[in-house]
């Protein structure tokens, strides 16, 4: 297996040639990661060039529908998806909130959903909300010691009643990692729908959505290197049952029928970047293989370079009795988030004085208020959050274990 040239990956960032972030190690990328130089320079080339309405007569327009769109193929593309199957909206919060009012159409008094309280609320309030209308909202609780989810528990809730299993791919508190495909067809047996939230996942490496198995996928761009969109994917049955939410004229175009809103053009645009990006680390590191499999070396790529850094920082985190370390104490089922219930001080005030020594690093509930509840953590203190993806130098994590040590 190939190691990570990481002085090739940062080049590809312009932030760690930024002058004003010198010395600060960055450890927030949960919140929203660094953008690599391929969106930024497709952004500003569509704002400079061709910042017009889109998909028009004129060539600069003509440019700009076909950027758009192959955006859109280039994620359906790594993804393992249609096109159309790929829809970009302004946020996965607002993407979630269309998607279930989309199912409150169809859903009928009596219809289960099934949500956890390990989500961030954009994946579980929405479904939450459609109890109104009386659908039956079920919760798979984690264990309040782990925070785990068990299969078990989803088991003992599907019926025949159950509609849709809302969960995450990964907790944006805790780091751990679900078994997706497990779950989805034990979801499907009982003839379910899946809705997966992979905000807290996909900046680890962009996974393989057909493999999961899911009927829906989300996550950020703007936590995978890109601009701020969320990333939809709905697979074509479901788009179907569905039907159309955005302008009746619009449903010829597929990819428009989750996004009435319209969006932001440039963005989408820029959206492509982030695959130019990926396809960019796979030809520096496996020049002259066959592209065929080059999702799956990046994402290897990226989760082995995490790997190798994630032990030395769990073991700090693990062992120090001035903090509680939240979720899987060992790396092989976890995304590198850490959090921590800093028992001394407060959590925000420890991000403070981490910042003061060039720690970029996160406190509050971010939007997981009802897991830091089963954990028995308040929300209003929340939690200290450190998160890194492949772009990490190993100078870094000792830069933070350092100034973590001075700072409880």
């Amino acid at each position: 297996m190939a190691r990570l040239d990481l002085d090739f990956v940062r080049n590809q960032f312009p932030a760690f040639a930024e002058t004003s972030l010198q010395g600060q190690a960055f450890f927030d990328n949960a919140g929203g990661s660094y953008a690599c130089k391929q969106v930024i320079e497709q952004l500003s080339r569509y704002y400079r060039e061709t910042k017009l309405q889109p998909y028009g007569a004129h060539p600069a327009s003509e440019r700009a529908g076909q950027e758009m769109d192959f955006s859109h193929a280039e994620l359906g593309r790594y993804l393992g998806v249609a096109s159309e199957e790929v829809h970009l909206g302004p946020s996965t919060s607002q993407n979630t909130y269309v998607l279930a009012q989309a199912f409150a159409n169809r859903l009928m008094p009596g219809d289960e959903v099934i949500v956890t309280n390990q989500d961030h609320e954009a994946n579980t309030g929405v479904w939450r909300k459609l109890a109104k209308q009386g659908v039956v909202v079920r919760e798979w609780c984690v264990d309040a010691a782990t925070g785990s989810l068990e299969l078990s528990q989803l088991k003992a809730l599907l019926s025949d009643k159950t509609k849709v299993v809302a969960f995450p791919h990964c907790s944006n508190i805790l780091g751990e990692i679900n078994p997706v495909k497990e779950i989805c067809d034990i979801a499907h047996a009982a003839g379910a729908w899946t809705v997966v939230d992979g905000v807290s996942y996909a900046g680890h490496g962009l996974p393989d959505v057909q493999a999961l198995g899911t009927d829906i996928y989300l996550f950020s761009l703007y936590k995978t290197f890109g601009p701020h969109l969320g990333v939809m994917v709905i697979r074509r049955p479901l788009m179907d049952y569905l039907g159309n939410q955005a302008h009746y004229f619009n449903s010829a175009h597929l990819a428009k029928w989750f996004v009435p809103a319209g969006p932001d053009h440039a963005q989408v645009a820029a959206a492509s970047g982030v695959i130019a990006y990926l396809d960019s680390v796979y030809a520096h590191h496996f020049s002259g293989e066959a592209k065929e499999q080059s999702q799956a070396k990046v994402r290897e790529l990226f989760r082995s370079a995490e790997q190798a850094l994630l032990p030395e920082l769990l073991d700090f985190c693990s062992q120090d009795s001035r903090v509680r370390l939240l979720g899987p104490a060992t790396s092989d089922q976890r995304a590198a988030t850490i959090s921590l219930q800093t028992l001394n001080a407060p959590p925000r005030d420890i991000s403070k004085h981490l910042a003061s020594k060039g720690i970029i690093a996160g406190a509050g509930h971010f939007y997981a208020v009802r897991l830091l509840e089963a954990l028995d953590v308040d929300p209003d203190q929340g939690v200290l959050r450190l998160s890194f993806v492949h772009y990490t130098a190993p100078a870094e994590i000792q830069q933070l274990i350092t100034a973590l040590d001075e700072c409880l």
